[in-house]
């Protein structure tokens, strides 16, 4: 581990015990010096909370935007994507697990610095830098100076996180994002302590936090497991509160869970599952309910919630059909569809481009 890889920290105290706490998560991780957290990246180095892995990526790529998911922001826009290493969070069932619970130091092959990222998916005509495959909370201080870096040269960033943070901290995330696809792994206290080791408030007030009072584009994802979150009642529960909470505009994305990790004994979601968990979703008044992981291009599209009109069509990750006018209004009916969006859609499709960024500060390789 490099020292240019490890930089303080500011959201800890000092323990009357002398052990160091972290404030940046619910988890606050009580650390003894030498100990790491839960989320294997953030340290007590001299009776200091730190960093350990500042600059540093197990890996880049250039995938489509729908793939964080995220279906009102730039659709067919081309993202540059990294994550690092750790969570702060213990799903058993995580997609992601070779790197969010990794605890190797060689799981962070690659580095770079902010500056060289913003410029590096400029140079690749990305629209946007995405921090995804780990939780960008727990690189809290790296994601903050890459979407400094990005702003200087018009570049977005997104968020794609599980919303375990705590209030300040997240304040001071979300002033410099401008998407933010967050995980509602489900809807129960019992599902978020038993399979996740966390709790379901705070994610509920980062939803909250989110949408009013930041100007981030939010959209929620869950990943749908049988016997554990799908029940009708569940998702009935939580498409009413997101409505309710967040407003009808809010687009909701249910994914096909697939036996992963800590959790290879349970099927795959069927996909009549899916399907029902969005039309759970459009009864209880959400306009926008996508699925995920699995082939439904009906369900996969963008329909105008007044009039019914196809907006945009979504085959996977390409685009069909786009009946966009100016101010991203239904060409049909002139009803407003809600996200970012330019004039014309995006043309990257469903390409996934590994960028090898040979040396911390260097050269990059598309592969």
């Amino acid at each position: 581990m490099s020292d240019a890889s490890i930089v303080k920290t500011k959201f800890w105290h000092l323990l009357d015990d002398g052990r160091v706490q972290c404030d940046l998560c619910p988890r606050e991780c009580k650390l003894h010096e030498g100990q790491q957290g839960l989320c294997f990246v953030r340290a007590n180095q001299d009776n200091e909370l730190v960093l350990t892995t500042y600059g540093r990526s197990s890996g880049f790529c250039i995938d489509p935007i729908e793939k964080k998911p995220l279906n009102h922001f730039l659709p067919g826009s081309p993202v540059f994507s990294f994550g690092t290493a750790g969570c702060n969070l213990a799903c058993k069932f995580c997609q992601n697990w070779d790197m969010s619970k990794s605890r190797e130091m060689d799981t962070l092959a690659d580095a770079a610095s902010p500056e060289m990222i913003a410029l590096t998916a400029k140079e690749h005509g990305c629209s946007s830098v995405a921090f995804t495959y780990n939780d960008p909370v727990i690189f809290h201080e790296y994601a903050i100076d890459v979407a400094k870096a990005c702003r200087e040269h018009d570049i977005k960033t997104v968020a794609v996180t599980a919303g375990y943070v705590n209030p300040e901290p997240r304040a001071e995330f979300y002033q410099y994002m401008d998407a933010a696809n967050v995980d509602l792994k489900a809807f129960t206290e019992r599902f978020y302590h038993k399979i996740t080791g966390g709790h379901l408030e705070p994610i509920l007030d980062t939803l909250k936090y989110i949408k009013h009072e930041t100007d981030c584009w939010l959209e929620t994802t869950t990943l749908v497991i049988p016997g554990e979150n799908d029940s009708e009642k569940e998702l009935t529960d939580m498409c009413e509160w997101v409505v309710e909470h967040l407003g009808p505009d809010v687009p909701m994305h249910f994914s096909a869970f697939h036996p992963d990790y800590k959790m290879l004994d349970i099927a795959s979601t069927p996909p009549e599952t899916l399907v029902m968990a969005r039309d759970i979703a459009m009864k209880a008044g959400v306009r926008y309910a996508y699925v995920g992981n699995v082939h439904n291009k009906d369900a996969d599209s963008t329909w105008c919630h007044h009039c019914g009109e196809l907006l945009i069509e979504r085959d996977w990750y390409e685009l069909g059909k786009w009946n966009l006018i100016e101010d991203a209004c239904c060409s049909s009916c002139g009803t407003e569809l809600s996200g970012v969006f330019e004039s014309k859609p995006g043309n990257w499709g469903a390409k996934r481009q590994t960028v090898q960024m040979n040396t911390p500060f260097g050269h990059c390789v598309v592969i």
